[in-house]
């Protein structure tokens, strides 16, 4: 995500909300729906933001793991939900940025069918090679690359997953050409490169952390304008030369028409509850970085990560439907 986002602070900035009137909300539990499968980081560090949110809402903060279809399962289900704040949807650039340029026929719409509350984490990612393919750099990796086009492969999560497109965008950027391997979830993808059976990918922060400790994986670089607090000797891409920023994001929206003060609450709340040190221990183990806008800068840092994921997946000519 660009701009709008990346110059926020770190967390502070959840003192720029307004905390709205007063309002009777919410007056039972809430529901936040992940649309991916339990166990994987949006998971882990939605569970940590609910967790923290509970006591300070003074209700129940449930997650409901709802994956399908690059998150439109859990998107659609939303949309459809009564707009009274009690249901809360986890969006990605997957789910409001990528699938509307690659569905012709969204279940949803991104735009119409929700209320942007708050962008509450950033996901840098982190560029892996396989241990013995012979790339102990980013630009040894980019020499190797180029010496043997079309033959190096790397992995994703899924064909248009935010993973295979940052390495779209590498490889465009540096001229190089890969080969995609695609898998249905993360895991199977990162037993493949720790495995040698593919040679690189783009991963979370936190993943390859614990994929690199035991050499089979090496990190050549992170994806962020600044380097992750998990990984501190680890240079970012930009630093090595390249210009360019891979990392997901995780914002709360609500259903459209959601009542404004719901959403100041809510906004408020959840940056209340990313200063508590409990949540922020979860965010840093899985190397993911807290953060908080309001509901208008969240609209406009969507709108903007849409935007420039446009030209990838133009020259991709991706389509899934």
């Amino acid at each position: 995500m660009n701009a709008p986002l990346t110059r926020r602070a770190v967390l502070g900035a959840g003192a720029l909300l307004a905390a709205g009137p007063a309002l009777a909300f919410p007056d039972g539990p809430v529901r936040i729906i992940v649309p991916w499968n339990a166990g994987g980081a949006t998971d882990i560090v939605t569970r940590a933001l609910a967790s923290a949110m509970q006591p300070i809402l003074g209700q129940p903060v449930v997650v409901d793991n709802r994956p399908g279809a690059n998150g439109a399962v859990g998107a659609q289900f939303v949309a459809g939900a009564r707009p009274d704040g009690q249901t809360l949807f986890v969006a990605s650039a997957e789910t409001h940025s990528v699938n509307p340029l690659l569905y012709s026929r969204l279940t949803y719409d991104p735009v119409a069918d929700f209320g942007p509350i708050t962008v509450f984490a950033r996901g840098p990612f982190a560029l892996a090679v396989r241990g013995g393919l012979g790339a102990e750099t980013l630009d040894g990796f980019l020499a190797l690359a180029r010496g043997r086009p079309g033959q190096l492969t790397y992995a994703s999560w899924g064909v248009g997953s935010t993973s295979q497109l940052a390495m779209a965008r590498l490889t465009q950027q540096a001229g190089l050409d890969l080969l995609h391997v695609p898998f249905t979830g993360a895991a199977p993808a990162y037993a493949a490169l720790v495995g040698a059976q593919v040679d690189a990918m783009f991963l979370n922060a936190g993943p390859a952390e614990g994929l690199a400790r035991d050499g089979r994986v090496r990190i050549l670089g992170v994806g962020s304008a600044e380097r992750v607090p998990l990984l501190p000797a680890v240079p970012t891409i930009r630093e090595l030369g390249t210009p360019l920023e891979a990392e997901n994001w995780f914002a709360l929206l609500g259903p459209a028409r959601m009542p404004e003060a719901a959403i100041a609450r809510v906004a408020t709340v959840a940056a209340e509850a990313l200063r508590m040190p409990a949540a922020q221990e979860v965010f840093r183990a899985q190397g993911i970085l807290p953060v908080s806008t309001s509901p208008q800068e969240t609209r406009a840092a969507i709108t903007a990560d849409r935007e420039q994921w446009t030209t990838v997946v133009r020259t991709l000519n991706l389509r899934l439907d």
